[in-house]
């Protein structure tokens, strides 16, 4: 049975010739994510920023203007409602009361006592300030040490050169995928963090194949130029990279537009990762190889028996 390929197998993109093209917009994508971050800010959602989190359904498609028009006048501070998946679904967010859990019950019951009697209470959540903010701590650092979890991996299967280029295209794709949240305003919550990881970990797994390639290449390639070798190694792996993210990406479109609200900004936040993920796997963490020194280094640490380069051929993917 043929194998599927979605590119020829004797391709020759120039990858690395273009790198300096790459490395500019990844680092305008990179500022313009920090900027976005530090000026409009990260939406947070209750898991972050505490608040009541109230899930209702009405009998027929909900009247969002009128809810909002009667919310309004409780005097609960910041109130926000949205449909959530279906018209009869709407998520009302209310920011904490001041005062204890009794102020937030009192809120609850200001918002029953406000919205027809036909309205059902599909769930009602309470997160505290104390708890939103260990939450992000934990986050943050979760995200920190899966990166340092991977740096180490890296360094340990390959070498230290590996590891660096693989954390600088991790941290380019965790970075511009809290800038798309940042300009789009969705909500950031646990969900999101979860993406994050998730993200990091195909990132990671798309790298490795092509650092393996790359591995492979040195010790049968041993006068090959540098720049020639990794290019080589990019365009061996280029089809099982892209059949790879594809079929991922169909599995995470249905899941975003068919799984409903829940987990709509999850299913988002994967599919930007796995497209810039593979973008940073081939364009980045490869092409920063040739600044580490890795052609002094890596050929004459790596074991391998000596080939004849002109008769050796290119893997096919």
């Amino acid at each position: 049975m043929k194998a599927l390929n979605l590119v020829p197998a004797d391709v020759d993109i120039g990858f690395i010739s273009k790198r300096k093209l790459f490395f500019v917009i990844s680092a305008l994508l990179l500022a313009a994510s920090v900027a976005l971050t530090l000026t409009k800010g990260l939406n947070f959602g209750i898991d972050f920023k505490g608040g009541i989190l109230i899930e209702v359904r009405t009998e027929g498609p909900a009247n969002i203007a009128d809810m909002r028009g009667k919310l309004s006048t409780l005097g609960l501070g910041d109130i926000s409602l949205q449909e959530f998946g279906e018209p009869t679904d709407v998520l009302i967010r209310i920011q904490r009361q001041p005062g204890g859990d009794a102020a937030q019950q009192e809120a609850v019951n200001a918002v029953k006592g406000a919205l027809e009697e036909n309205v059902q209470y599909r769930r009602t959540e309470f997160v505290g300030p104390q708890v939103s903010a260990e939450l992000l701590e934990d986050g943050i650092m979760a995200v920190s040490l899966a990166m340092l979890a991977i740096l180490v991996y890296i360094w340990f299967r390959f070498e230290w050169q590996f590891g660096v280029g693989a954390v600088m295209a991790l941290v380019h794709d965790v970075t511009t995928t809290i800038g798309i949240f940042a300009l789009l305003g969705f909500e950031f919550n646990l969900s999101t963090v979860a993406a994050v990881l998730t993200i990091a970990g195909y990132s990671i797994n798309d790298t490795v194949v092509v650092y393996d390639r790359v591995r492979e290449n040195l010790r049968k390639y041993k006068t090959m130029p540098l720049a020639e070798l990794l290019n080589l190694s990019i365009n061996n792996t280029l089809s099982r990279t892209l059949i790879t993210s594809l079929t991922t990406l169909l599995a995470l479109a249905a899941l975003f537009f068919l799984g409903g609200e829940v987990i709509r900004d999850f299913s988002f936040a994967m599919i930007w990762g796995v497209v810039v993920g593979t973008y940073s796997s081939i364009c980045i963490a490869v092409p920063l190889l040739l600044y580490f020194g890795l052609d002094d280094k890596a050929r004459g640490g790596l074991a391998g028996d000596d080939e004849d380069e002109a008769q050796a051929q290119p893997d096919a993917p």
